[in-house]
């Protein structure tokens, strides 16, 4: 990466990661429930898939808004 950004761009740059990471949240946890009867340990890897992309996104909304999410889920 050898582009040099501002602030702004750095910013609309970690909104637009933190929003698709949310996505990918919502689509592998629904995913898991889906799967929930019928294949177990898909279901199993959807979950872990989906708390994964939580991860990020928490991580990102801290970046963001530092201190205003709760901590424990």
């Amino acid at each position: 990466m050898t582009d040099v950004v501002d602030s702004d761009e750095l910013l609309r740059r970690i909104q637009r990661a933190r929003s698709w990471a949310g996505q990918e949240e919502r689509t592998w946890k629904k995913r898991s429930e889906e799967l929930r009867t019928g294949d177990p340990d898909g279901s199993r890897d959807a979950e872990l898939r989906g708390h994964t992309y939580e991860a990020v996104r928490r991580a990102l909304d801290e970046i963001v808004a530092p201190g205003r999410h709760d901590t424990d889920g």
